[in-house]
């Protein structure tokens, strides 16, 4: 990043209102004939799975990302004595991604900039408007630095392959933007992230990373479905700011990892199934008595385990009947506070021995999801969740709501929670 004086300058580029989903709209990958000239049906707008009628037509799926974008110019200095860029951060809503010169070469994110709304910047305190710039500044820096973060389009592109190769009805390709997509393929999957916002409430700052996923036939460029997903987290900006912004790298870690399988699942691979699927106790795992979703061990080696059953008011629904004549399996997965580090696919029975030894000392969270298996056709349940309160399950419909970023990330923290005690067993 070249540096003029004391001052790191940056271009800040004005986006379109609503870029996320406009932009999508206007990308095809090796379409035939301008969009302007296909009949197009709206795409779905009630934010559940893709229906399995359009599910079956596709087979042959190119997965691409979306690094399309419509921009215009606008330059400013993130050092200059003024509360934001380019007038002030309540023009935030107005601006739009951040490019940099690097050697010469111009580098633009692939997100817009981090944004808080003029009516809840204005009515802040001068320490607090200050906190908050440093802050959007420091993390949009860091968003400007491909290499630092996870929130490319390309990473997105690649997890979302990555959850729907493991599908045997769907040969998946993932290419670059740039090459043609093969005549045989019957649609095209574009990705991208496509917003990071800051909203402000008292001293808490909430983060929103969205995602968009569109779907087009390949035979006329006609969207077929489209989705965006968030992923949804708060804390103080004390917190936020703590140990170099470490908590902002977790948050950055799991929105990927959350919204990358999110909107595979949301696609192809999930299906919606009355049923209950809770947490057992085990031999080496027992309940805490004041938390019946707290597990306490003494082993490094825990065996988990969980019951599925099928709800009796989904019984007669056609994605229960097509459960009923599926085989069942589990995936599990278990995560510190940081990361994924350790899953296992495919376990036939509703217990699993962990196969490496956690570490003493420490609080983990794991889940399971059911994996259906119908003939050549498989299929995921939910991944198992605590109750969340009704809030969060109202502002959680198009994406995940956490509740205090320190205490657990928003991915994991209506998982189980397992510690382990100290010493070795």
């Amino acid at each position: 990043m070249a540096i003029i004086g004391r001052k790191r300058v940056f271009r800040v580029v004005a986006t379109v209102a609503m870029l996320s989903v406009l932009l999508l709209s206007r990308v095809v990958v090796g379409q035939t004939q301008p969009i302007a000239q296909i009949p197009t049906a709206p795409p779905t707008q009630s934010w559940e799975p893709m229906a399995d009628t359009l599910r079956s037509e596709v087979r042959q799926l190119v997965v691409v990302a979306n690094d399309e974008a419509t921009r215009e110019s606008i330059t400013g200095s993130y050092e200059e004595a003024t509360p934001g860029l380019v007038g002030g951060i309540n023009e935030g809503a107005n601006l739009g991604t951040i490019a940099t010169e690097i050697g010469g070469v111009n580098v633009s994110l692939p997100v817009p900039i981090l944004t808080i709304p003029g009516a809840v910047y204005g009515g802040l305190s001068g320490t607090m408007k200050r906190e908050i710039q440093e802050f959007r500044d420091e993390l949009t820096e860091e968003l400007a630095n491909a290499e630092s973060h996870p929130l490319t389009n390309d990473g997105l592109a690649l997890d979302v392959h990555h959850n729907l190769s493991r599908l045997p009805q769907l040969d998946t390709k993932l290419i670059a933007s740039s090459v043609a997509v093969p005549e045989a393929t019957d649609a095209v999957l574009s990705v991208a992230f496509s917003d990071v916002a800051i909203h402000v409430e008292d001293e808490e700052a909430i983060l929103t990373v969205s995602a968009v996923a569109e779907l087009r036939r390949n035979s006329d460029g006609a969207i077929v479905y489209k989705r965006m997903m968030q992923y949804v987290d708060r804390d103080t900006l004390a917190n936020w700011n703590r140990n170099n912004r470490a908590l902002w790298r977790d948050y950055a870690n799991f929105a990927s990892h959350y919204l990358g399988r999110e909107l595979a699942a949301e696609v192809f691979s999930r299906i919606l199934v009355a049923h209950e699927l809770r947490p057992d106790e085990t031999s080496t795992v027992r309940r805490d008595r004041k938390d019946k979703h707290r597990f306490k061990t003494k082993s490094v080696t825990p065996e988990l385990a969980w019951t599925f059953a099928l709800r009796e008011e989904g019984e007669n629904s056609s994605s229960a009947k097509r459960v009923k004549g599926s085989a069942i399996s589990y995936d599990v997965e278990v995560y510190d506070d940081h990361r994924l580090i350790y899953s296992r696919k495919r376990i036939a029975e509703p217990r699993h021995v962990i196969g490496g030894e956690l570490e003493p000392c420490m609080s983990y969270r794991w889940s399971v999801r059911p994996v259906f298996e119908d003939g050549t056709e498989v299929t995921y349940g939910e991944w198992m969740r605590l109750e969340s309160d009704p809030e969060n399950k109202v502002k959680g419909r198009n994406g995940l709501v956490g509740r205090t970023a320190s205490i657990a990330p928003a991915y994991t923290q209506d998982f189980a929670a397992l510690d382990i005690k100290c010493g070795r067993r």
